[in-house]
């Protein structure tokens, strides 16, 4: 694997998070999580847990398998272009 999978993850919150219109702190108000937390997780410093993921998907109006798909698909999309 070239991606780390907390890597793609934080890419793919940080374009959800962008195109709902949410700044850290507003998704951090939703979603009951803490802002430099949400700010680790975009830089893939830190790994999600299963609960944080599902708040990060309530609060983003999506579930948490499409969130962990799009994930997938950014991994598998880098590994391609990477080949």
């Amino acid at each position: 694997m070239l991606v780390k999978p907390e890597v793609a993850f934080g890419e793919v919150l940080r374009e959800l998070r962008k195109q709902k219109g949410y700044s850290q702190e507003l998704l951090a108000h939703e979603s009951g999580i803490e802002r430099n937390y949400i700010s680790l997780l975009e830089l893939g410093k830190n790994n999600a847990t299963i609960k944080i993921i599902f708040k990060l998907a309530e609060a983003l109006e999506t579930d948490a398998s499409t969130l962990i798909g799009l994930v997938q698909e950014k991994i598998k999309a880098v590994e391609k272009a990477k080949r």
